[in-house]
């Protein structure tokens, strides 16, 4: 067997993902109603943001990003015209490191807030490379070791 090849393809693949992590992205957004571009489900390829007005895909040092939306409980004030969503990078991570989605206070109002931690996680597509690499240094490994 050759494991020198084994241990250089698991430092490689641990390498790859701390590279990886230095690379996170949110959407930065906030819109409100039906027509707005921030809205659920995400109307924007993330790969074309530029070209969409008001939506940014900005490092996010902490890696984890936020979907916020304020103002589905029906209670509207008079100067409310429709749900407001935002999307954000977050300072830190939650306090207990667990991506999820609850109702919460935010700046005194009760809104609907998810929390995931990856590149452009608060979009609406959601892609990994890391297990399509990890499955593919398996295939090279154990055809090496053959």
């Amino acid at each position: 067997m050759n494991y020198s090849a084994l241990v250089l393809l698991l430092f490689g693949l641990l390498v790859l993902k701390e590279a990886n992590c230095l690379q996170k992205r949110c959407i930065r957004c906030r819109s409100r109603g039906e027509a707005g571009s921030c809205r659920d489900p995400f109307p924007t390829n993330v790969t074309e943001t530029e070209a969409q007005a008001g939506i940014h895909v900005v490092a996010c040092p902490s890696g984890w990003c936020a979907k916020l939306i304020q103002g589905t409980t029906g209670a509207f004030r008079s100067d409310d015209y429709g749900a407001a969503t935002q999307r954000m990078c977050l300072q830190r991570s939650p306090n207990d490191d667990e991506e999820r989605c609850a109702y919460t206070m935010w700046n005194h109002k009760k809104v609907y807030m998810c929390f995931c931690n990856g590149d452009l996680c608060n979009s609406a597509l959601r892609t990994s490379t890391f297990p399509v690499t990890i499955l593919l240094s398996f295939i090279v490994t154990i055809y090496s070791i053959l």
